[in-house]
């Protein structure tokens, strides 16, 4: 089954609703990238009329792991997936609608290789830029993953 758009959209209204009630959706996804996007409204705003840096978080995670599960999927394997660290610098005020987007599809496939042939856990850092409908950057997160091929029991 391939990992579509609609699909973990859909996943995500049963299974994380938190993401889907403040409006985070994803635009697309093929094997080199992922698109979010989360429109500023009253639901997922802060104090300063400005989109929570967490929703901001939310939907920016989203990009990278909706890449990581499509990966694992792909490989057959069972793979624990796992969010070690991250860190975001915030830029301008996130207003309209924010497109998030990871580009770092090709370094997962390097990651799920190692971890299969060796047996060990892997990690992976991985990026995904806010920008607003102008094109400017609104923030940027970096996610390390960690995987790891589960064993047989």
């Amino acid at each position: 089954m391939k990992l579509t758009p609609r699909k973990i959209n859909t996943f995500n209204l049963f299974k994380l609703p938190s993401v889907f009630f403040t409006g985070v959706r994803v635009k697309s996804i093929n094997n080199e990238a992922c698109t979010v996007y989360v429109k500023h409204r009253w639901i997922n705003q802060n104090p300063f009329k400005s989109m929570f840096w967490a929703v901001q978080g939310m939907a920016a995670e989203l990009t990278t792991g909706a890449l990581m599960l499509m990966k694992i999927k792909e490989s057959g394997k069972n793979i624990s997936m796992l969010v070690a660290n991250n860190n975001a610098t915030f830029t301008k005020k996130a207003t309209g609608k924010i497109m998030f987007a990871c580009n770092d599809g090709n370094k997962i496939d390097d990651a799920i290789a190692k971890a299969i042939e060796t047996g060990e856990g892997q990690t992976i850092w991985m990026q995904s830029t806010g920008t607003n409908a102008d094109g400017v950057e609104v923030s940027v997160f970096n996610f390390e993953w960690s995987i790891k091929v589960k064993s047989k029991k």
